[in-house]
């Protein structure tokens, strides 16, 4: 039987598109100070077969169908199986993790922010819209054994993605047969350093299920102070491996950003294409812009 995900693989494949290992979420309650995730494994297209099945079947009965008449279930039988989205254990969910990167400047605690276009020839999915950045599966580096315990963290999930999508650095993919040395990778211990001083702050404001796809997503913000930022982003590229990195058009560096500003969210949440995590990201970072960029 063909599967979603070997139809993007020998039809249509993006430039990036591996199957690889995913850590699978088995359960999760972020109610409390004690927030607890319960995770197993699985495969990324155990992810595409059942959410990037389920929006196609849903467009192609829009499509067909009149456009303010909401379909029945009786046309959508693979939704009718997936049933309840939040059961966690009836379907293989793969959450990735996007992250609004917050530059906040010391003296006044007005912040900017990092916009990425995701390019249709480069990415498999949400192609062609804006999202946050970093943003990637939550997955181990490689298949080999060593590297899904040393990798199952999130700050180090998120901190490969910084390095890969911002700085433009090969991807960590375990190629090198030993597990990653964190402690000795300097980019990681800067990161780690400005955190143990305060001057970088990483906040998980939920998990987000797409309505369309239902697929998840960690929705996290991380706040690093302005010459923390310059000293370690200061040479990010423009051009990476799923897209383009946004800018002001004032701005006089790609790392700048653009403004975190009233003006700003509203246009990204009302007027521009934008994937629905970057926007719950957003909208609610702006919400809580007085608890989270306090210094």
């Amino acid at each position: 039987m063909r599967t979603t995900g070997s139809a993007i693989r020998y039809l249509d494949r993006p430039a990036l598109f591996e199957n690889r290992a995913s850590y699978r979420l088995l359960s999760a309650d972020l109610r409390d100070d004690s927030p607890q995730l319960g995770f197993g494994l699985g495969t990324y297209s155990d992810k595409l077969d059942a959410s990037e099945a389920a929006a196609h079947e849903l467009a192609a009965v829009e499509r067909s169908g009149p456009a303010d008449e909401v379909p029945d279930w009786s046309a959508l039988p693979l939704r009718g199986l997936i049933g309840d989205p939040f059961d966690l254990r009836r379907r293989a969910v793969m959450p990735a993790i996007e992250t609004l990167t917050l530059r906040r400047q010391r003296e006044t605690g007005r912040a900017t922010f990092l916009l990425h276009w995701r390019d249709p020839t480069k990415v498999a999915t949400a192609a062609g819209i804006y999202g946050l950045i970093p943003a990637g599966e939550f997955q181990p580096s490689s298949v080999a054994s060593w590297d899904t315990k040393n990798d199952f963290d999130l700050w180090r999930n998120m901190v490969r993605e910084y390095s890969e999508e911002l700085l433009g650095e090969p991807e960590r993919d375990g190629s090198q047969g030993v597990p990653i040395q964190y402690d000795e990778w300097p980019f990681y211990g800067s990161l780690e350093k400005a955190r143990s001083q305060s001057k970088v702050n990483a906040y998980c404001l939920g998990i987000g299920l797409d309505t369309l796809t239902l697929t998840a997503t960690l929705l996290t913000a991380v706040v690093i102070d302005d010459d923390v930022f310059d000293d370690i982003f200061g040479n990010t590229v423009q051009i990476n491996a799923e897209g383009a990195l946004v800018t002001a058009i004032e701005s006089t560096s790609v790392s700048e950003g653009v403004p975190f500003t009233e003006e700003t969210v509203k246009r990204m949440l009302t007027s521009e294409p934008m994937a629905s995590p970057g926007a719950c990201i957003l909208a609610r970072s702006w919400q809580f812009r007085d608890h989270i960029l306090s210094r």
